[in-house]
């Protein structure tokens, strides 16, 4: 008789087999009925209300929009727990990426359910975690990956393997208006000086110009003088630099590859490390990392990786392997994300997803046209698109911040959800749930816009 693990027997039970057949087959008859987006049901809106306010005094401050959500939805639609269905085109700021009760992530949880813990550790792990962690070094071709439960913490980890890798250097470069995250470290990189109001220093960072698109060989240039600049007046000060291959919260902005070769070269050429930021990217460019996209695998030192693979991670090389005890943690993450992680990222791979005829290019270069047909029509209501891949962004009318944050609002009431990037212009962007995204998705969501920017124009 063949031996197998009590798990594999669990798993394969006659009577879990019929309950995970029977809870499928309920959540997908139930999704179903989510089909077109609509307002409120009357007998919800005022104890949907009352949850609000009170949820917004609990925690310090009243949520962004007032989405709660019900615990369902269908591909790109969600129900409010309101009663309320909306399109989600921006997935939690990424991580929602197969859409809402997506088949995959709902069995994906629920063999989750009946793991022994809800969170794996650094202390015990179960096998879910080296899986996922081997299907990601091998995709990343890397050495090493630490997972982790945020893309601050991940950041944080990738910083820290840097900072000992390349001791005394104590300084980090990077782009200007950058995003890296909310932790004391990250928020000192982050280009946003809000973000840092009564917060203590933590850093020094010294900021270099991202690419522009308008002039590509003086944009080099500019931002090549401004590294040597600071390399000069810092000499052998800097540890490494990190890099947003498409700005995200700066307004999805895509640099080049000649671009990024171009520093990266001369960071190697003083010995600083070069650290690729993909919390936002990952998954979401033609291809699964957005580092091999622009061809610069023999650069990256130090990868960062989250939102769309569930749980977040540092993926690096030999050659700045940590010594024990500088990267560790509690949780690495739950069981059910990390299952569901594993599940995604091999269907990715594995279902035509990537390239340049495949599903993340064919819904972008569709939206885009949709985009460029409704500039065509109204050019004063809207100018874009903008952004690579999974990543779409727009600018409504001049991008002037407080009406695009008040057209993002109206967008939400209209039954689109989507959220804002960049300043000088302001943009409306667009995190795509690519693994459930439709063609007839893309046409509704932009009808949404089209018909709420020419409201906002009169």
């Amino acid at each position: 008789m063949k031996e197998s693990l009590i798990v594999e027997q669990l798993l394969s039970d006659p009577r879990v087999e019929q309950a995970r057949s029977l809870l499928l087959d309920a959540v997908k008859e139930h999704s179903a009925k989510i089909d077109i987006t609509h307002g409120p049901l009357s007998s919800k809106k005022q104890s949907y209300e009352e949850t609000l306010k009170l949820f917004g005094k609990q925690r310090g401050g009243n949520l962004w929009y007032p989405y709660l959500g019900s615990g369902v939805g269908n591909g790109a639609l969600v129900e409010l727990a309101d009663g309320s269905v909306k399109y989600d085109f921006v997935c939690g700021i990424g991580p929602n990426y197969f859409g809402h009760s997506h088949p995959l992530i709902v069995e994906s949880a629920i063999d989750a359910a009946l793991g022994d813990t809800t969170h794996q550790g650094n202390l015990q792990q179960n096998v879910d975690s080296a899986d996922l962690t081997k299907l990601i070094v091998k995709a990343a071709k890397m050495d090493h990956l630490f997972l982790t439960t945020s893309g601050s913490v991940a950041v944080e980890n990738g910083l820290k393997i840097a900072f000992q890798s390349r001791y005394p250097a104590s300084r980090v470069l990077a782009f200007e208006n950058c995003f890296c995250g909310r932790t004391l470290g990250a928020t000192q990189i982050s280009d946003r000086p809000q973000y840092r109001q009564g917060i203590p220093s933590t850093l020094d960072v010294d900021y270099i110009p991202f690419y522009d698109e308008s002039d590509p060989q003086g944009s080099i240039k500019r931002t090549i003088a401004a590294l040597k600049k600071h390399l000069s007046r810092y000499p052998c000060q800097h540890a490494a630099m990190i890099f947003e291959l498409v700005q995200g919260e700066g307004g999805f902005y895509p640099g080049t590859t000649a671009f990024f070769e171009a520093i990266m070269q001369v960071l190697k050429d003083e010995n600083i490390l070069i650290i690729i930021d993909e919390v936002q990217s990952f998954a979401r460019t033609p291809e699964l990392f957005a580092f091999h996209h622009f061809n610069l695998e023999k650069f990256a030192d130090i990868v960062i990786i989250g939102k769309a693979a569930q749980v977040c991670g540092t993926l690096f090389t030999d050659a700045v392997k940590p010594r024990p005890g500088l990267l560790s943690q509690t949780f690495t993450s739950s069981t059910a994300a990390i299952r569901s992680g594993y599940a995604i990222i091999s269907n990715l791979m594995n279902d035509g997803y990537f390239g340049p005829e495949g599903k993340i290019s064919s819904l972008h270069n569709y939206l885009a046209q949709n985009f460029e047909n409704m500039h065509s029509r109204h050019p004063e209501i809207i100018s874009g698109p903008y952004g690579l891949g999974a990543m779409t962004a727009f600018t409504p009318f001049k991008g002037e911040a407080k009406a695009t944050i008040e057209i993002a609002h109206a967008l939400f009431d209209a039954g689109l959800i989507t959220f804002v990037a960049g300043h000088d212009p302001m943009r409306i962007r667009l995190l795509l749930p690519i693994g459930a995204l439709t063609f007839e998705d893309c046409d509704n969501a932009v009808a949404i816009i089209e018909k709420t920017l020419l409201k906002h124009k009169a």
